[in-house]
């Protein structure tokens, strides 16, 4: 999820903080800006995480819950983090590691190695590996807050599991890579609203103040009635991990996840689903079909791009008769543009800070905010304590199935109804999990790849 795209700055950090973390620190004193950040006083419920998932994102979420980042600022927009030597500060208001999990050791290992750079230190009888990680992890009874993180082919089973053994959870996005994983992850949310558990996923925009405001505003009529949406995330290549000799196909299609439909729903489920879920919430609903998709694999055609396309487009159909129009790509060298646009009757807005109505003076927001990434975790801690656990399983589930739907029309190349896809049975990826061979899948072909 890289950018050099203003947009998306506060997804940069999210994935690259730990590379650009010491780059930050020297501009960082001429670039800071006051925010209010929520303290957690001796009296509350001391905040316990397990973190299944060590890879990169799963660290700079566990840094994330502690507050720990290198401080960035987007000046754009104003989000940013707090200074490193802040972790252990926090940590004392409430908020620890206990365990780590994760299928590869190297992986748990580093991510150990960056905790105890802040003096959080993980023993060794907590750091789990193995595909039964997450169980072990789990049988932890102090535990109370999960971080799932893993590729997220696993995150549905993971999320039930751990709502059923009594954690709350931060998950990463998108929710699942197909069907039969969104249903799931609409179980794992009905049994935590039973078990007054809370669970946020990693939709940050749902905790940004701008979009919250913006939003807001759609929806109390500044641009009247909703005609056309649109959304993009069109940027260039992410990481690419290539194989090696003593990696076999399960361990390497594993590492170099990004690549793989069955491991990360190709990046218009993984990516592009931070729009769709703007655009599920200024509409207040998901789609009903997806129109007509198309997209192809035009540049990234080597082995280690696994069978994912490199570029969508794709046209939904809402409630009311709403089009909305998307594209993703992943293509070098190409115009980058990462956002959201509403076409209303009386005006427009991008959803993140602007306004312009046809009448009248144009409305921008100007507030500092705090990093969403952040404000994610703060939110769903301050609900738990509170006794009123966030829920955010539902629409993670939407969002993610609004990309699942878009990448089947596209792979197809067929118009697909909501009902339809939701129904499907089929379920991407091995029916075991035991490293050895597994041959890389077919890239779609529409005209005759089947709908799932």
């Amino acid at each position: 999820m890289s950018s050099r795209d203003h947009h998306a700055g506060p997804d940069v950090s999210r994935r690259r903080f730990l590379k650009y973390s010491s780059l930050a620190m020297a501009g960082a004193a001429a670039m800071e800006i006051p925010f209010v950040h929520t303290a957690f006083g001796a009296e509350d419920v001391e905040v316990k995480i397990g973190l299944i998932g060590c890879g990169g994102r799963g660290t700079g979420a566990v840094l994330d819950a502690l507050g720990a980042a290198t401080r960035v600022v987007y000046p754009s927009i104003g989000y940013h983090t707090e200074d490193v030597a802040d972790a252990a500060k926090i940590e004392r208001k409430g908020i620890k590691v206990v365990a780590l999990a994760d299928l590869f050791e190297d992986r748990l290992d580093s991510c150990r190695r960056q905790l105890a750079k802040l003096n959080i230190a993980i023993p060794k009888e907590m750091c789990f590996t193995g595909f039964d990680a997450h169980k072990q992890l789990l049988a932890v009874p102090e535990i109370n807050y999960v971080i799932q993180a893993t590729p997220p082919h696993f995150r549905p089973a993971h999320v039930k599991a751990a709502i059923e053994a009594g954690k709350n959870v931060f998950m990463e996005k998108p929710g699942a890579v197909d069907a039969p994983g969104v249903k799931l992850l609409i179980e794992a949310g009905e049994l935590a609203k039973q078990k007054g558990l809370g669970i946020v996923g990693g939709t940050q925009r749902r905790h940004t103040k701008s979009y919250q405001e913006t939003i807001k505003r759609i929806h109390d009529g500044a641009i009247g009635e909703i005609v056309q949406a649109k959304c993009y995330w069109n940027e260039g290549e992410i990481w690419v991990i290539p194989p090696r000799p003593e990696w076999d196909d399960l361990q390497w299609q594993i590492r170099n996840w990004n690549y793989f439909t069955w491991l990360s729903g190709d990046h218009y489920v993984e990516q592009h689903v931070h729009n769709l879920d703007v655009m599920n919430w200024v509409l207040g609903a998901h789609p009903i079909r997806a129109v007509s998709g198309i997209g192809g694999r035009q540049v990234r055609t080597g082995k280690e791009h696994g069978n994912i396309f490199d570029h969508f487009a794709v046209e939904f159909e809402y409630p009311g008769g709403v089009s909305m129009f998307s594209q993703a790509r992943q293509i070098n060298g190409c115009k980058s543009l990462v956002g959201e646009s509403i076409l209303g009757a009386a005006g427009t807005s991008n959803c993140r800070d602007q306004i312009q109505p046809k009448k009248g003076d144009a409305w921008r927001f100007r507030e500092p905010q705090q990093s969403p990434y952040w404000q994610e975790h703060e939110d769903l801690i301050r609900s738990i304590r509170d006794g009123k656990a966030i829920n955010e399983a539902q629409t993670v589930a939407e969002s993610t199935m609004t990309g699942i739907l878009g990448r089947e029309a596209a792979y197809s190349g067929q118009g697909i109804d909501w009902e339809t896809a939701m129904n499907s049975t089929s379920r991407l990826g091995p029916e075991k999990y035991e490293f050895g061979p597994y041959p890389t899948p077919a890239v779609a072909m529409p005209g005759t790849y089947r709908p799932m």
